[in-house]
């Protein structure tokens, strides 16, 4: 048997006249670049999160970056975040001429560790992005307590949490912005770049509509300086179609999980992921941790079973962050973690029969190398 870590055409073959109906209207109207199609999906996607505003953008990074443009984040700031995610959340606050600090995370959850926050904390931070790993929001309550003492904004990197909860708080309507990604491997994924900011703040939505179009609040008028960041049409017009399936396909991904656990259960080299007392998971990711990871992925991947690493190298170790002259030791749960992560194969049409495979053939490659 083979089973692939993701299977995009699955979803597609069951929702293909939806999908071709919405592109057909799109090309019909000519509204590729932004437009009513965008507007609408703007309106639904909102709804979803159980906010007053989206705003429709190029991508995820385009996101985190305006949000942080429009709060005027730039030369001399700081930005307070964790070094296990992709590095988009570090870039856009890079991108804005600040500063990303990085603090560890809860060995449980691999989200930022309220506890360990504080110290992050300097007289140059203006704003802190938990980030939502996996599918599992941050512990927010204590870190919007400890930015309300502190004056600093909140904003929520949502890229991988698409109707995730926190305490029946939907993901991205916690703090003062969430921000979004639609890349096609997500739960809500476009088939091709999209992203959304999500607030309840009218100003921020205001701005963030501005900078996506150069800057201009009408054709030809130049306020600011902005960016290209517009979401297309047909992105906008397929998220639609996408998003009246999202609870559905978020509530497999959840019986995919508690199938994954069951069949794992008491396997002493595997680590299972934790959903927290506070979270509704929604299983981005299905993300085990073993000490034994080259050599399961390669006795998996014989099998016919392809599985992921999220993310190997974090991101004070990277190259691009030489300049923070991090080193190896400065945040040991993150970096012990990143080391024996593997993802397994996770989209909501796995079949149990395909999970059923990937944990015997697990169990008899643990049972090997134990020996």
């Amino acid at each position: 048997m083979k089973v692939p870590f993701l299977d995009l055409k699955a979803q597609y073959n069951t929702i293909r006249e939806e999908i071709h109906t919405a592109i057909q209207e799109v090309l019909e109207s000519s509204a590729f670049a932004g437009g009513p199609f965008v507007a609408k999906f703007e309106e639904q996607f909102a709804a979803f999160c159980g906010a007053k505003y989206a705003v429709g953008v190029g991508n995820g990074t385009d996101a985190l970056w305006l949000v942080m443009l429009a709060q005027g984040i730039g030369p001399g700031d700081e930005v307070v975040t964790v070094p296990n995610t992709f590095i988009a959340t570090a870039e856009a606050i890079s991108i804005c001429g600040a500063k990303p600090v990085f603090v560890d995370v809860d060995a449980g959850t691999y989200t930022m560790d309220p506890a360990r926050l504080k110290q992050a904390i300097t007289s140059r931070t203006k704003a802190i992005i938990p980030v939502h790993l996996f599918g599992q929001t941050a512990d927010m309550d204590p870190i919007l307590e400890i930015a309300r003492q502190h004056g600093l904004l909140v904003i929520e990197d949502a890229c991988q949490a698409h109707g995730a909860q926190y305490k029946g708080r939907m993901a991205g309507s916690i703090g003062v912005a969430g921000c979004f990604s639609f890349y096609p491997g997500k739960n809500l994924g476009a088939y091709g770049e999209a992203g959304a900011v999500v607030t309840n703040d009218a100003e921020l939505a205001g701005k963030i509509k501005i900078l996506r179009e150069h800057g201009q609040p009408k054709k030809y008028i130049h306020t600011v300086i902005g960016w290209n960041a517009r979401m297309d049409g047909i992105q906008g017009a397929i998220l639609s179609v996408k998003l009246k399936y999202l609870s559905a396909a978020n509530d497999a991904r959840r019986s995919n999980a508690r199938l994954y656990n069951e069949l794992l259960a008491g396997e002493r080299l595997v680590v299972l992921p934790v959903e927290a007392s506070y979270a509704k998971h929604v299983y981005h990711l299905y993300v085990i941790q073993t000490n034994k990871r080259e050599e399961l992925i390669q006795l998996l991947g014989a099998k016919g079973i392809a599985c992921g690493i999220h993310y190997p190298v974090p991101l004070h170790l990277q190259e691009a962050y030489s300049s923070l002259k991090l080193s190896k030791g400065a945040f040991l749960v993150a970096e012990g973690s990143v080391q024996q992560f593997i993802s397994l194969p996770m989209f909501p049409e796995l079949t149990h029969e395909q999970i059923a495979y990937v944990c015997k053939e697990l169990r008899a490659a643990v049972k090997n190398l134990d020996h």
